[in-house]
């Protein structure tokens, strides 16, 4: 075990436009938009050593977010030459969603429609030690794969059930 592992601090991700994200994170998820830093660039290799970026990537802005009282999403804009645009679909390395927990998934589902985003067939009844979870996947503006779960009785996991 990583020594002294207490919690899941915060999710960072990449987006083509700050300010769209920060419409939909604040104005349709709800989140609470923190603070703002940047731009850093360096003329050396600090962005590779310390970021893993191109040596001449500018993080234009980072922006945090509160979403639900927990979570916080740390929020970059980019400009690097190396720079890829294509959103990784799950089954690509790499690949990733946000899931979001929500007591009423039908309502979220309705909200989210009523707001133009491209929500994914479902909702799908897990089965197994998921029983009793329902979850969908719907895509942010920029593309990003998003999920909301929702299990207001619990899994059967919870219950105790594995198989």
């Amino acid at each position: 075990m990583l020594p002294g592992l207490a919690r899941l601090d915060h999710i960072g991700f990449t987006v083509p436009d700050i300010d769209e994200a920060r419409a939909f994170l604040v104005d349709v998820l709800g989140c609470e938009f923190m603070y703002k830093l940047g731009p850093y660039e360096h003329a050396d290799d600090w962005m590779a050593d310390h970021l893993n970026v191109h040596p001449r990537a500018v993080m234009r802005e980072l922006h945090f977010f509160r979403c639900g009282g927990q979570a916080v999403f740390e929020v970059f804009q980019y400009e690097a030459p190396d720079q890829s645009k294509t959103q990784p679909r799950n089954s690509d390395v790499g690949g990733h969603h946000i899931a979001l927990y929500v007591d009423d998934i039908d309502a979220a589902v309705a909200y989210l429609k009523e707001r133009g985003l491209t929500v994914h067939s479902g909702p799908t009844a897990s089965r197994g030690p998921s029983e009793g979870q329902r979850w969908i996947y719907f895509l942010s503006p920029w593309g990003m794969q998003f999920e909301l779960v929702s299990y207001p009785d619990g899994k059967a996991f919870d219950r105790g059930v594995t198989s």
